[in-house]
């Protein structure tokens, strides 16, 4: 049974900071305004700052960037010109992210999964999506969008017939969800256990699911947490990493 802990950090000197579910878009701007004055402050000072997806709410290529998108572009920019480095995984929103958006931002581009040595614990960090293995509409639809073939096509439209698929894709979306058992759309606490128990970790980081908590449960005999960020819908939200622990911060 999983049990719900957190840590309280006393220091906030150097700590590393992780971020999800951002969802910049023009239908929201105040995140993109909270998001750049993060940077701006929370972010400034820290010893690196990782994206674990879903920064914007749709990205369509690195050819046709939003103009909404272009303050929190500049500020990231801003951010790695001052030598803090970023990290940014893919989400089921902005997995089109590529080469360009390293270029514009100074930004990082990690797989999902990556290991880090996170002050003396290897981190697994995931976006979260893979792990909601019962959501099998879902699977199949990520299988479909993450192939080349797939991609190439959809890149091969012209930006206005992409924004358009994308709009009709995320309406769908929102459909099926209201018909789906917050269960399904949870991640598979077994899918959980299999992938921290193949890379050997007892700590992972994750989002997608916008349940911010910090999970503590039993496994192979050592006590292992599963971290999961919150999303920037409604508030800010991110989690601070230092030696003395983790700090859950809205």
């Amino acid at each position: 049974m999983t049990t719900m802990a957190t840590t309280t950090i006393t220091t906030r000197v150097s700590a590393t900071l992780f971020i999800a579910d951002i969802h910049l878009g023009k239908e929201q701007p105040q995140i993109s305004e909270q998001f750049v004055h993060f940077l701006q402050n929370e972010a400034a000072s820290a010893r690196a700052l990782y994206i674990l997806g879903d920064l914007f709410e749709v990205w369509i290529g690195d050819d046709a960037v939003q103009p909404e998108h272009e303050p929190a572009l500049a500020a990231l920019k801003t951010l790695t010109t001052r030598n803090v480095p970023v990290y940014v995984m893919r989400g089921n929103r902005d997995f089109l992210m590529a080469d360009g958006f390293e270029a514009l931002t100074g930004c990082h581009l990690i797989d999902d999964p990556t290991t880090i040595d996170l002050y003396g614990k290897n981190t697994l960090l995931m976006h979260g999506d893979t792990l909601c293995t019962d959501d099998v509409k879902y699977q199949d639809f990520r299988a479909t969008t993450r192939n080349p073939a797939w991609q190439t096509w959809f890149l091969g439209m012209t930006e206005q017939e992409r924004l358009a698929f994308a709009q009709k894709a995320r309406q769908e979306s929102q459909s099926q969800s209201q018909q789906k058992t917050a269960a399904i759309m949870d991640v598979s606490q077994r899918a959980v256990f299999e992938i921290m128990r193949d890379r050997n970790v007892t700590h992972l980081i994750h989002g997608h699911t916008h349940r911010p908590a910090i999970h503590s449960f039993e496994m192979g005999g050592q006590t292992a947490q599963r971290i999961v960020l919150g999303d920037w819908y409604h508030q800010s939200s991110y989690l601070r990493v230092g030696p003395e622990g983790y700090e859950l911060v809205k």
